[in-house]
């Protein structure tokens, strides 16, 4: 990753305090540009990844925002353009599970996952492509806004257990999708990262013990488990002019997950 790809541009990252969301902020900050941790909970955490990219020379910010909440979402992109005048980037990473067999899923978990994964996704991509339209084209990239959306292999594979989750992230790829087909003659780029299975505290039993990996590794072709370092640099990526032709792209990050490696051997 080349530095200060990103230099003095502002990005906006949902969800920063911790797991992928803190290393697309980290990337992103020593890439060179303003950093928004936004978070929910855990102001600690988020000051924590601030002073880590300030160490690294960028300016930083946490901002408290549940982006399923409108009026928070709008404090949000307020407070960022308050402190840092406009806003470049935004990478709609938060995101949370609520898992239950479809049968005992109650409307709560159904709704909390859609309003935070999908729902927070949309209006945070509101406010930023208003934005992007407000302050018009500044020299510092090729586009006039870059919107990246975190999905997951899940927007492709079902996921039995997990069918607020799942539907989440197929409505990102489709909401992605629609973005980028809508604004693309603007010059505003959109596009999606969609993990596989990566190393974060939410899925720690999947990947912590010998067993489990073992496991686990049976649906990776490439061998190993992600890490959250692997989305920060797509994300450095897909924020930078040297993706310019790049929209309404979901790019897989997960070691070849999608393969189906079961079929390997003829299924």
């Amino acid at each position: 990753m080349r530095e200060q790809l990103l230099k003095d541009q502002t990005a906006i990252v949902t969800g920063a305090n911790s797991g992928i969301g803190k290393a697309v902020a980290l990337a992103l900050g020593k890439a060179g540009a303003n950093v928004v941790v936004n978070y929910v909970a855990k102001p600690e955490d988020a000051q924590a990844v601030v002073a880590e990219i300030e160490q690294e020379g960028s300016r930083a910010i946490a901002l408290q925002a549940d982006v399923s909440n409108e009026q928070q979402v709008k404090d949000l992109f307020a407070g960022a353009i308050k402190r840092f005048g406009t806003v470049h980037i935004l990478v709609n990473n938060a995101g949370l599970q609520r898992d239950s067999p479809i049968a005992d899923m109650t409307l709560e978990q159904w709704n909390t996952v859609i309003g935070i994964n999908l729902t927070g996704q949309f209006l945070c991509s509101r406010e930023a492509v208003k934005e992007f339209r407000r302050r018009g084209m500044q020299p510092l990239s090729t586009a006039l806004g870059k919107i990246i959306c975190m999905s997951s292999v899940h927007e492709t594979i079902p996921w039995s257990g997990h069918a607020n989750y799942a539907a989440s992230k197929g409505g990102v790829l489709m909401l992605m999708k629609t973005m980028a087909q809508e604004l693309a003659d603007e010059h505003i780029r959109v596009n999606a990262v969609a993990p596989g299975a990566i190393k974060t505290p939410i899925n720690r039993t999947a990947w912590e013990t010998e067993a489990a990996r073992t496991e686990l590794l049976k649906l990776i072709p490439s061998g190993r488990v992600g890490v959250p370092d692997d989305i920060g640099r797509v994300c450095v990526w897909l924020s930078s002019d040297d993706s310019d032709y790049v929209t309404g792209a979901s790019l897989a990050v997960d070691g070849g997950m999608l393969l189906y490696p079961g079929f390997r051997t003829g299924g």
